[in-house]
């Protein structure tokens, strides 16, 4: 008698292997027969029609300060994940001094867009060391497991103190301790380490992350921790543009220390192509010997905009920042007036920066989102084409828009892998065989981002819906985000449906699976906003052979638990 057995379902283990019909059978937390006709089970679900596949393993996620109040780590779980990496970027919540916790708030709601607020209700801070840091996570019931990696900038500051916040220059015993300190972590468990390089992410005091110069002989200190310690991932947050240059001290690292590179791995405007090289780069270094491993966003990496969104068309606007301080009813009335519509519109524009004024001034890659939302929007769609229909000013066509479905109505903007209106180089990249599904950013930038939902899309674009080019195989589909993450991190107990591996399984109705649009929810600690995608279709999502998710709906089981290492 089996504990759990799904029957008839078309079971696509992870593998990148056709599908076949059959009964996937589950005892205590483990696999016990993929295929064939299983024995009874004291549980049984009919999958009949229903695709069983590998529980989901997201690598790029922040929910660093999240799991310490929320078991389920939504919205990542409503999307089949049972298993998250977090203290990605550089940033996080250990190891941190009793007097750096408010500073480490204040960097994370800056680079990822969290509500300090929430943070600093949310979090009981119970650690100092990074080893306490897990001790913290392991004590507390979760659905879901989570495993950590130690934060660059964390790091910095707690070796360093101020210099370090700073970008000062790390001595050598600075850099030894680093190192040591970094080796510790993961031999108690920690699977690597991330920083970030990227002159995008700042937190709420303008400063960049620490360390995001850091020079050679600190990187490779560090690197050495992992060396020492035989296991770990070095991750780096790209700044997408000087990425040749940073290839190289990659791609040395790798070859020293043995240890896998992660990095980001986009399409950006300025340089649409630089992508091909860099994929020709991994390659090489693979022939080398190098473990340098491109992370790959599912689909285009954009923000949403919304009148209660961090980011808007009118964010360089004084009429519009007039408004700000309003209660929400109050606002939306006034800018229902069309006199304050005007106004906003006659404003002369702040200047933003370079990229503040291309997010909000590009209006050909401005799309509105709707009810079902288009990920992939034609280029007719667009703010500016609409305006050119209607012979408006792009600027009133986008206002408008916002107005709709009450005043939450959000526009979508791809940064990032839609320099020529389509995915199909996005494709291209997920089928490279060194490329990992990543970069769904679980937990962060709360207010104008909400990529966590990437596993579903995967599924409902890639492999059932797309229109305007090439689809991916199912079996690609689900490997890219099952197998293929869970062992560019070691976790090779999860990610495969494979008698004796551990039981996480979703059981997925493929044709009636739905990806709805993102809303606005007042949800996290303090009343803290972020925006919230679900998704319908998941019929029951089990972690550890445990039935946690069931159409929906959470089942108060919690056998999650902290990832200790790699296995």
């Amino acid at each position: 008698m089996h504990d759990i057995v799904i029957r008839n379902g078309t079971i696509i283990d992870g593998s990148g292997r056709p599908g076949e019909l059959g009964d996937l059978a589950i005892d205590g937390d483990r696999i016990a027969q993929v295929g064939g006709k299983a024995g009874a089970g004291r549980r049984e679900l009919d999958a009949a029609g229903k695709l069983v596949t590998p529980g989901f393993v997201d690598i790029h996620t922040h929910y660093d300060g999240q799991a310490t109040w929320d078991p389920y780590l939504t919205p990542s779980s409503w999307h089949g994940v049972t298993s998250v990496v977090m203290g990605n970027c550089g940033v996080g919540f250990a190891p941190a001094k009793p007097h750096m916790r408010d500073w480490l708030i204040q960097l994370m709601e800056g680079v990822e867009d969290i509500p300090g607020a929430a943070l600093a209700e949310g979090i009981e801070w119970q650690w100092d060391s990074f080893p306490e840091y897990m001790d913290a996570l392991e004590r507390m019931p979760r659905a879901v497991d989570v495993a950590v990696q130690v934060p660059h900038g964390a790091l910095r500051v707690y070796v360093m103190g101020e210099r370090g916040a700073k970008h000062e220059a790390a001595t050598r015993d600075e850099i030894a301790e680093m190192s040591r300190l970094v080796e510790e972590s993961v031999r108690a468990g920690a699977l690597g380490f991330s920083t970030s390089r990227t002159l995008l992410h700042k937190g709420s005091d303008g400063e960049l992350v620490p360390g995001t110069y850091a020079p050679e002989v600190e990187l490779f200190g560090i690197g050495r921790g992992l060396q020492r310690a035989g296991a770990g991932v070095f991750q780096m947050t790209s700044n997408h543009v000087d990425m040749p240059k940073e290839f190289e001290w990659m791609r040395r690292l790798s070859l020293e220390t043995g240890r896998p590179v992660s990095f980001n791995l986009l399409q950006t405007d300025e340089a649409p192509d630089l992508w091909r090289e860099m994929l020709a780069k991994a390659e090489a270094a693979h022939a080398e010997g190098a473990r340098v491993a491109p992370s790959v966003a599912g689909r285009p990496a954009g923000i949403l905009m919304g009148w209660q969104c961090t980011a808007s068309p009118f964010l360089g606007r004084a009429s519009f920042h007039a408004l700000a301080d309003l209660p929400w009813t109050e606002r939306l009335a006034r800018l229902r007036d069309p006199a304050v519509k005007a106004a906003i519109l006659a404003d002369t524009p702040m200047d933003l920066g370079s990229f503040g004024n291309y997010v909000t001034r590009s209006f050909h890659k401005m799309f509105p989102l709707g009810a079902r939302p288009d990920y992939e929007p034609d280029a007719a769609d667009s703010v500016a084409a609409r305006a050119a229909r209607l012979g408006k000013d792009p600027l009133d066509v986008a206002y408008d828009a916002l107005l709709e479905d009450e005043g939450d109505a959000l526009i979508y903007f791809p940064i990032f892998n839609y320099s020529y209106g389509h995915m199909d180089q996005l494709r291209e990249m997920l089928l490279h065989p060194l490329a990992t599904v990543s970069l769904g950013d679980g937990g962060a930038h709360c207010g104008a981002i909400c990529d966590a939902s990437i596993q579903t899309f995967m599924l409902t674009h890639w492999a059932r819906d797309r229109r305007r080019g090439p689809k991916l195989p199912l079996e690609t589909a689900v490997m890219l985000q099952t197998s293929k993450t869970a062992r560019l991190y070691g976790l090779g107990d999860r990610g495969l449906l494979q008698a004796g591996l551990r039981a996480d399984v979703n059981v997925i109705d493929f044709e009636g699976l739905t990806l709805h649009a993102p809303k606005l929810a007042w949800d996290l600690p303090a009343g803290g906003r972020r925006l919230v995608q679900t998704a319908t279709g998941y019929d029951a999502t089990i972690a550890a052979g445990e039935l946690i998710m069931e159409r929906g709906e959470k089942t108060g089981a919690l056998p999650g638990r902290l990832i200790r290492g790699a296995r």
